[in-house]
């Protein structure tokens, strides 16, 4: 073989290899990116940002709804948290997640058990479906609760509250009266 076909050989090798190397240095899909267009949510920056920018803009709670998102505290493992949209909840403890970047860096996983596993049942804590076990991973992750997509929160509207001095009381003793129940 002389040193021209070895030449040639080579470089038909070598630009081979760098088109196939190309989808490898392709950005990988993250959580927060997919979270917001399959939920509506229009927040950027990291996950654990989530909760706190949400304040104000959406409403915010510890009971799952679907479309909402699950906003997990970034803790040492995962530095940056994650959001997770609710796609179905199967009971009060249990909901199926729509997310990315989870069990596969990069990767969509569609309809995944999520349960709460928190002491109080108000999903502070979950484990959650994890691909290269075929379930329920180890960890209990925390969470800093749901973030509705239907709009900022309303107020509540406080009950009316009078403070009446009791007339047969001559101590001065004041009485707390509810008008709401009235």
């Amino acid at each position: 073989m002389k040193l021209n076909d070895i030449a040639v050989r080579f470089a038909l090798v070598f630009s081979c290899a760098l088109m196939t190397g190309t989808p490898a240095i392709a950005k990988t899909l993250q959580c927060v990116p997919f979270a917001r267009d399959v939920s509506g949510i229009e927040i950027r920056g990291n996950a654990k940002t989530w909760w706190g920018q949400a304040e104000g803009r959406y409403a915010r709670g510890k009971a799952p709804k679907v479309g909402a998102v699950l906003a997990f505290a970034a803790i040492g493992k995962m530095p940056m948290g994650h959001v997770a949209m609710v796609s179905q909840i199967v009971s009060d403890r249990e909901v199926l997640l729509t997310h990315a970047n989870w069990s596969r860096r990069g990767g969509i996983e569609r309809n995944v058990r999520a349960v709460d596993v928190s002491e109080a049942g108000d999903w502070s804590k979950v484990r959650v479906w994890f691909a290269p076990i075929g379930g329920l991973g180890l960890t209990a992750y925390p969470t800093r609760g749901f973030i509705y997509a239907d709009g900022a929160p309303e107020a509540d509207p406080l009950p009316v509250i009078q403070i009446a001095r009791g007339p047969s009381d001559p101590r001065g003793i004041f009485t707390l009266v509810d008008d709401t129940s009235f």
